[in-house]
């Protein structure tokens, strides 16, 4: 999968508890909540991880998406002592990865976390697959930047265009290695909210995209 998931995953936490701890105010996420504005070749601002309207209780046992990791499970919320400051921590375990992220509860606004979409708004994400992929006349190594940036914004929707836009050449020989890994990890972000939602497993949820997309799944097993 991406290289920033798997480089996260050999983690017990994130560091910026850490930072969190010594100032007592810092930032509590390895993502930017609101960094400078990019734009793209065209002038278009590129899409950025966009914080919940308003403050959201999370409890254990919900299931949660972190903008850079995806789906994952709040185990437990307890306040630690770290660096000598006492912090309500967000514990949420992502098994895939086998990893535990520690959020702060008064960041987890800004640090994008939420619970999962409503059915409404997923439903909305499913039906834009079905629309026509729209590829701009840009270099793929900056469509490529592009992909990455949708597909970490934790917004379904954006995520559904990625899948929708590359869903062309799926499985195809002339599909390049770097667009097979970014359409099979922006798929397995909708796969795991979608098996959440459904309350199933991501291979039944796979199967539902893919009937979707009319598509054959064509990843070696495992």
């Amino acid at each position: 999968m991406k290289p920033a998931a798997a480089m996260a995953a050999s983690l017990d936490s994130v560091d910026l508890v850490a930072h969190e701890a010594e100032t007592a105010h810092a930032k509590a996420t390895p993502v930017k909540s609101a960094p400078p504005p990019r734009h793209d070749g065209g002038g278009k601002p590129l899409p950025t991880v966009r914080a919940p309207a308003k403050a959201e209780k999370f409890a254990p046992g919900d299931h949660v998406v972190y903008p850079t990791h995806g789906v994952g499970k709040v185990e437990r919320i307890a306040v630690e002592e770290i660096a000598g400051h006492k912090l309500e921590l967000i514990h949420i375990t992502f098994e895939e990865n086998r990893m535990t992220l520690r959020v702060p509860v008064a960041k987890a606004r800004s640090a994008g976390l939420r619970k999962l979409a409503t059915r409404k708004l997923f439903d909305e994400a499913l039906a834009m697959l079905k629309g026509r992929a729209r590829i701009k006349r840009t270099m793929w190594s900056r469509r490529a930047q592009e992909y990455e940036a949708k597909i970490n914004s934790g917004d379904p929707l954006a995520v559904a265009e990625v899948v929708r836009d590359l869903r062309r050449n799926a499985g195809q020989p002339d599909q390049s290695f770097s667009e097979r890994q970014i359409f099979e990890a922006a798929l397995d972000r909708l796969a795991a909210e979608l098996a959440a939602l459904d309350k199933t497993d991501k291979p039944t949820a796979l199967a539902k995209l893919f009937a979707i997309l009319e598509i054959t799944d064509t990843r070696p097993p495992g």
